[in-house]
């Protein structure tokens, strides 16, 4: 009897670390792995590519600028594509847990503010339809803005075989607010321009994971060098410009 109470004890034990692990994995502001010293302001350029065939379209540039006080991060993002208007994404969040305050986003299709809390507020446009939606969703949980999770990629503690979950918000039109997940499937190291890389693959609820981001990141500058995006039939990258 004795033998089978200390085996059931182990058991229950070893379900308990295990589910301790499970829930380490889980990215959130208020637990998290993000390494505050990989924070740093920082300003990089992107060319952005589209395949057609075996073609490589050189389609617009993508401008990053992340600037930080002692109580907050923003994150702003340029795309400058030819004859077309800029699109700007910008994210507030607060310092050190990177808590989302504010997300803007302005392109020629549509406009949103979102300002987060338990009641997060804001408003839709779309500008195609000249239909204006106020936002006053419930989202009482814990979560990082979507527009600031690739750039969490880059501060976690990234090693072989590293996987983890990323609670995120992305404001759907159709299904009004959404608390989803990102999900980094695998990481491994490799070689990129003679440079030695983490390679981080992710995917997200946003494209209800059918679209696989790969991640080329610099494992001594911590810099983004390159992300493929393959969403099936189509194919695009992002690289460094020096």
């Amino acid at each position: 009897m004795k033998t089978i109470k200390s085996l059931l004890l182990i058991s229950s034990f070893l379900v308990m670390c295990v589910t301790l692990n499970a829930q380490e994995k889980i990215q959130s502001p208020e637990h998290n792995e993000i390494m505050a010293s990989l924070i740093k302001n920082e300003a990089y350029e992107m060319n952005w590519f589209a395949f057609r065939d075996t073609v490589k379209i050189e389609i617009g540039k993508v401008f990053t600028t992340i600037s930080k006080t002692k109580n907050t991060l923003k994150v702003t993002t340029t795309v400058k594509m030819k004859d077309k208007p800029d699109w700007v994404d910008e994210t507030i969040a607060e310092l050190p847990e990177l808590k989302p305050v504010r997300h803007t986003s302005v392109n020629t299709q549509r406009d949103i503010t979102l300002n987060f809390g338990k009641q997060t507020t804001g408003f839709y446009l779309d500008k195609t339809g000249n239909k204006k939606t106020e936002i006053n969703e419930n989202t009482d949980g814990d979560f990082f803005d979507s527009n600031l999770y690739p750039q969490l990629i880059r501060w976690l503690p990234l090693k072989e075989n590293y996987k983890t979950e990323i609670t995120i918000f992305d404001y759907n039109p159709m299904t009004k607010a959404g608390i989803i997940k990102a999900n980094i499937t695998n990481t491994k190291k490799g070689i990129y321009m003679n440079k030695s890389v983490w390679i981080v693959t992710v995917t997200d609820g946003i494209s209800q994971n059918k679209v696989i981001n790969n991640y080329y990141i610099d494992s001594e500058t911590n810099q983004f060098l390159k992300q493929e995006i393959d969403m099936g039939t189509r194919k695009m990258t992002l690289e460094k410009a020096y």
